[in-house]
């Protein structure tokens, strides 16, 4: 019965993510199936080749990266649900061959087209320009819905209507034939983001894949359930723990809310979680996974590129603000369950962790990624050593399983395993390639916009609009930066949300005086957390087909949950430090004030400190929660001072009542 119910709810995801994305995935026969995978197998391959091995000219592999891309996303996802899914129609053989037209255009005569970048276009220019531009749009649409194509083509708009448009809008205009030529150029479609998604991200998500193909994933959820799954509200802290470890190398809060709701969830329903409570929790664990360290969702790269500092940089400024998060969705968990009485999972249900030691070298991987990382090695040699560890792990296990459980002899067991690890490899290779679909598309679909910005100055319009409306108040500004945020991530991967918003904002925010880092972790911030903020939250969506819940209900609980984490961007821009910016000791003492700050703010949104909370003493415990936000000794000491004097209180009035559960007895917290 309960598998039964957990298929349906992953269909029932399924069926939700497909309203957002209004294609198909297809159910090719065998042979076209296998020409895709094996398509897929080589595309990865050779973004493995050419970045770890024999590097190639931009200019050639960015149309190589995108239109092979397109290929075989328009192969694998139909136009609509409506469209025959055993087949490919002819219509999108035609793209596919425009696809091919596009990157022979641009590999055989690179030095013609960069020659006419300061000539001029000529009409084949412009012919395969506005095919690249039509063919990435429909790629978008396909990949990842219809939000980003929509952006792109208001702002493509914009280049047109601009001279017609009053005020900041206004802009002289620009022959069509030369927009054309520069957003299907090096500075459009071709510019930063897509060399972000050629090279860093690629090489992550190849190695997520990686990861996965080695189990590693169900390692991450049993160390969770043996590490937290007998606390009070246990099934809801293991999604909580599980989807920060697999988070912290998926590249999307959606595909890392199915690859561990579907674990998590029925977990928490059968542990007493209603349907949208179960949903939401999984949905809010889910989505920070996107600002942990090392990947933080692909958007910190784009980070990097974007202020022109190592990505070592931008990954040990994440670690706080990553960790503040995951602070205040276990504190909402442990109140949740303090105040609904729920116990932890049984001891005998439970993995031991002695015995899940044995498997501790599945975090061998991630362990020397990030080691590599902080050695001062470039991305693409720790995600090549960290994939080069997961195989050798891999053929290390394949062995020892046929040496030692099947008792095969050695030389046959030497080829089984061999075997197994080819198949294993192309298991990963493929994908690979199906994650980094959506990624390539919206950051080449970024890139237009970007372009755009670029070509008619819009952006340094947007940030005298900025200016003026912050006038001498940055907390405005960056209010309205984050809703811009927010907006922009309705419907839009995490990614392609960040990039946009940081291309329109974050120049207006650096000249009031905002450090560069500060301004683009704030918008990232809230680019991430646009998952699980209404009315299009997609972390929540896909949460709640899993729990078999309302989308309403889901992503306002969600939304709940969270409250906590949407004061942290604040936290960091109020103190830097929070951001790795500074001595130790000033750090260490932020982030215990920081932590402090966001479990009195869970307290308050869940009314519960010491007992349940009146709505004064809500009220009260928000107050304490700013208070240790605000960088001040002064302030820090009052904030802890009231919200001990609150729970010092709740206790003495709570005498000589019954007690609220208080989980299985073990403690807990």
């Amino acid at each position: 019965m309960d598998k039964a119910a957990d298929a349906n709810g992953a269909e029932e995801a399924q069926r939700i993510l497909d309203l957002e994305v209004p294609s198909s995935r297809r159910t090719l026969g065998p042979a076209l199936a296998q020409a895709f995978r094996w398509l897929g197998i080589a595309f990865v391959a050779f973004h493995l080749w050419v970045l770890l091995v024999h590097p190639i000219d931009p200019t050639v592999g960015r149309p190589v990266h995108v239109y092979v891309g397109a290929i075989i996303g328009l192969g694998l996802f139909a136009a609509s649900h409506r469209a025959r899914l055993d087949r490919i129609a002819w219509y999108d053989w035609m793209m596919m061959a425009a696809c091919v037209g596009i990157v022979a255009h641009y590999a055989l005569d690179a030095d013609g087209i960069e020659m006419r970048a300061f000539l001029g276009p000529n009409w084949r220019d412009t012919i395969v320009g506005v095919a690249a531009i039509a063919v990435l749009l429909e790629f978008t649409r396909r990949t990842a819905g219809i939000a980003m194509p929509i952006i792109a083509l208001v702002f493509i708009s914009y280049i047109f209507l601009g001279p017609w448009l009053p005020g900041a809008l206004y802009h002289t205009g620009v022959p069509w034939r030369e927009a054309v030529n520069f957003l299907a150029g090096m500075e459009g479609i071709f510019g930063i983001t897509t060399s972000v998604s050629a090279t860093f991200i690629i090489m992550f998500v190849t190695f997520a894949a990686f990861l996965q193909t080695s189990k590693a994933g169900d390692f991450f959820n049993d160390l969770a359930m043996g590490l937290v799954g007998w606390a009070r509200g246990g099934p809801a802290k293991v999604a909580v723990v599980s989807s920060s470890m697999f988070g912290a190398v998926s590249g999307s809060s959606v595909a890392n809310v199915v690859a561990s709701g579907t674990f998590t969830i029925p977990m928490m329903k059968r542990a007493g979680y209603d349907a949208d409570t179960a949903g939401a929790v999984e949905a809010t664990a889910s989505t920070g996974g996107q600002l942990a360290p090392p990947v933080m969702g692909a958007g910190a790269f784009i980070m990097a590129e974007v202020l022109g500092v190592p990505y070592q940089e931008i990954l040990i400024a994440g670690i706080i603000p990553a960790l503040l998060y995951y602070v205040a969705c276990y504190s909402h968990a442990d109140l949740h369950a303090l105040k609904a009485g729920l116990r932890g999972l049984p001891l005998s249900e439970l993995p031991s962790l002695p015995k899940l030691m044995l498997r501790a070298y599945l975090f061998a991987p991630l362990v020397i990624l990030i080691a590599v990382l902080l050695s001062g090695y470039s991305p693409f040699r720790a995600a090549g050593l960290g994939i080069a560890a997961t195989v050798v792990i891999m053929f290390a296990t394949f062995l020892a399983h046929r040496v030692f459980i099947a008792r095969e002899n050695p030389l046959a067991a030497l080829a089984g395993s061999l075997w197994q690890l080819w198949l294993a490899i192309c298991e990963a290779l493929a994908g690979g390639s199906r994650e980094a679909l959506q990624l390539i598309a919206v950051c080449a679909t970024a890139g237009i916009v970007a372009g755009v910005i670029g070509l008619t100055g819009i952006g340094g319009r947007f940030a005298t609009i900025l200016l003026e409306l912050g006038g001498a108040v940055p907390i405005l500004a960056l209010t309205f930066a984050a809703v811009v945020a927010l907006i922009l991530g309705m419907g839009v991967p995490t990614t392609a949300a960040y990039a946009i918003a940081a291309a329109v904002v974050a120049p207006g925010l650096i000249r009031m005086g905002i450090q560069p880092l500060v301004a683009h972790m704030f918008i990232f911030y809230y680019a991430v957390l646009s998952a699980i903020t209404p009315p299009v939250a997609l972390a929540s969506f896909a949460a709640a087909g899993l729990a078999r819940g309302s989308l309403w209900g889901t992503s306002l609980t969600a939304l709940k949950f969270g409250m906590a984490t949407f004061l942290v961007p604040y936290m960091f821009y109020l103190n830097p430090v929070l951001l790795a910016q500074g001595a130790l000791t000033d750090i260490l003492q932020a982030l215990a004030t920081g932590v402090i700050g966001v479990v009195l703010l869970a307290c308050a949104t869940e009314g519960y400190l010491g007992g349940r909370l009146p709505l004064a003493l809500r009220l009260v415990t928000g107050l304490a929660a700013v208070l240790c936000i605000i960088p001040e000794g002064l302030t820090d000491l009052a904030g802890v001072a009231v919200g001990v004097a609150i729970y010092g209180w709740q206790r003495w009035s709570a005498r000589g009542t019954p007690a609220l559960a208080q989980g299985n007895g073990k403690g807990g917290d």
